[in-house]
């Protein structure tokens, strides 16, 4: 896919020397997003936001900005796989198993279509590949 990347933990570090997952953090972090959002759309490229998006006000101007050409897919796993996942040295997170709980107590469900995938730890290429497809259905039907 010819698409720039933007991660949100690779992003909250480069900003900030001391990480907290505070709500002003999370805003600061998706603000300099939200930036680069607009600039892939300025310049007619396509950009993957990797963040949890987890409350409406942080998506909401994702949504202003982006209009029709937003596609979403969120990934999910199960809970004993993310325990396992975050227990590992990941090099941009030191989000722990507590950040996710708190994170699913705010998650407020999208009101809008997109791609559900399961993660497991042996589906990536189904997944990358159900991605791939949708994206290409998605933007077509957005013309």
């Amino acid at each position: 896919m010819d698409a720039e990347y933007l991660n949100s933990d690779r992003l909250r570090r480069e900003l900030l020397s001391k990480r907290t997952y505070s709500d002003q953090e999370k805003a600061k972090v998706y603000a300099v997003m939200l930036e680069k959002m607009e600039e892939a759309l300025r310049q007619k490229k396509s950009l993957v936001l990797d963040a949890n998006f987890h409350k409406n006000e942080s998506r909401e101007p994702f949504f202003e900005k982006g209009k029709e050409k937003i596609s979403i897919i969120e990934v999910r796993a199960n809970e004993a796989i993310i325990k396992e996942r975050v227990q590992k040295n990941r090099p941009f997170s030191e989000a722990d198993f507590e950040v996710y709980e708190f994170i699913k107590q705010e998650w407020k469900p999208l009101e809008v279509p997109y791609l559900v995938l399961e993660s497991t730890n042996e589906n990536i290429e189904a997944m990358l590949q159900q991605a791939l497809e949708y994206l290409k259905n998605d933007q077509e039907s957005n013309r």
